[in-house]
C-alpha cells in the first residue's frame, strides 16, 4: 500500500531541508509516495480590481499568474530531482501547484484532505527573520488547524533515522502509534522507543497546596498515570506487531522530569540521537496539559522532525 505525503515547498532553506528528509525516509518507509505541492504567491488587488474594467490590465494580470506558474513549474522540477537523486522513482513524486486561495496553511489543508493524504510535510523556520515568522506562521497554522492528518515538522539538517513514540496514555497518543506502525510497516531494520515521561503536580497545576497536600495529589497522579499506562502500553504494543514489527525492533523507556515534560521529551531525543519525535497533538481527554507538551515540543524542536497527529 502507499503511503501518501503532501510535502509543501517553497523556495526556501526549511524547504529544501524537508525535501531533503523526505528523500532520507524513502529508504525507511515502504511504497513512499510524495507530492510536492507550491501555493503560488498572490497576485495584487489593485490589478485584480483594475483589470475588471481594462483589457491592458488584464494582460499584465495574465503575465504575472503565467511568470508565477512558471517559477512554480520551476521550483517544484528542482525538488523533483532531489528525490530522484535520493532514491525516489519518477512514478513516486508527483507536482502539484495553484495560485493562492484562502492562504498558504488553508490551501496545503485543503489539498491535502481532497487527496487523502497520510501526512503533511514542511520544513518549520528559516535562516532570516522573515523566514522563521512565514514559516513558523504556516506551520503553526498546519499543526493546529489540521483535524486529521498528521502534520510532520521539519526543523534543520536531519540525518537519524531513529524514532522516538513520545506517549502519555491518551487515544492522540495511541493515533501516534498507529500512525507510526502504518508508515514505518514492512521494514524490519526499523527501531522505535516509546517514551513516557511521568507527570508531576507541578505539570498540572502551579497553586502550592502545602507539603502534606502536595505529597497526596502527587500520590494520586503517580497511581493515575501508572494505571493509564499499564493499559496503554500493551494497546500500543499491539498496533506494532500487527504492523508487522518484532518484539526486538520495539523498546519502552519512562523517566522523570525536574523541568517540564516537553523539555524532558526534547533532552532525550537530542542525547538518543533520536531523528524524529512521534507524539499526539493533545492528551488525556483533549487536555491543554497534552496541548502545553506538544506546543512546547514543536516550538523548542532544534535539528529533528516532529510527527504531530490530531
Amino acid at each position: 500500500m502507499q503511503k501518501k505525503i503532501l510535502l509543501a515547498v517553497d523556495d526556501s532553506t526549511p524547504s529544501r531541508q524537508a525535501v531533503e528528509y523526505a528523500g532520507r525516509m524513502n529508504g525507511f518507509i515502504q511504497g513512499l509516495g510524495v507530492t510536492l505541492f507550491h501555493v503560488q504567491p498572490p497576485i495584487s488587488q489593485f490589478l485584480l480590481d483594475e483589470a475588471k474594467g481594462s483589457s491592458r490590465s488584464q494582460a499584465e494580470l495574465n503575465k504575472v499568474a503565467a511568470r508565477n506558474a512558471e517559477a512554480a513549474r520551476g521550483l517544484l522540477a528542482r525538488y523533483r530531482e532531489m528525490l530522484v537523486r535520493s532514491g525516489l522513482t519518477d512514478a513516486a513524486v508527483e507536482l502539484a501547484t495553484q495560485p493562492r486561495h484562502q492562504g498558504p496553511a488553508k490551501d496545503i489543508l485543503d489539498h491535502a484532505q481532497n487527496g487523502l493524504f497520510d501526512a503533511i510535510l514542511v520544513g518549520r523556520r528559516g535562516i532570516s527573520a522573515v523566514q522563521q515568522m512565514f514559516m513558523g506562521s504556516v506551520s503553526a497554522h498546519l499543526v493546529e488547524n489540521s483535524p486529521v492528518i498528521p502534520v510532520w515538522l521539519v526543523d534543520g539538517d536531519v540525518r537519524s533515522t531513529r524514532v522516538m513514540a513520545a506517549v502519555d496514555g491518551s487515544e492522540s497518543s495511541l493515533r501516534a502509534v498507529d500512525h507510526l506502525a502504518f508508515m514505518l510497516s514492512g521494514n524490519p531494520e526499523t527501531r522505535v522507543c516509546f517514551f513516557h515521561v511521568a507527570p508531576r503536580l507541578k505539570d498540572f497545576c502551579e497553586i502550592n497546596f502545602g507539603a502534606e497536600a502536595g505529597a497526596g495529589l502527587e500520590t494520586l497522579i503517580t497511581q493515575g498515570d501508572r494505571r493509564c499506562m499499564d493499559g496503554f502500553f500493551p494497546a500500543a504494543l499491539t498496533k506494532l506487531r500487527e504492523a508487522g514489527f518484532r518484539d526486538d525492533q520495539i523498546e519502552t523507556r519512562t523517566a522523570t522530569t525536574l523541568v517540564s515534560v516537553g523539555e524532558t521529551i526534547l533532552t532525550a531525543a537530542r542525547e538518543g540521537g533520536f531523528g524524529a519525535i512521534v507524539m499526539g497533538r493533545r492528551g488525556i481527554n483533549k487536555s491543554f496539559f497534552g496541548g502545553k507538551v506538544s506546543y512546547s515540543v514543536s516550538h523548542k524542536l532544534a535539528d529533528a522532525a516532529l510527527w504531530l497527529v490530531p
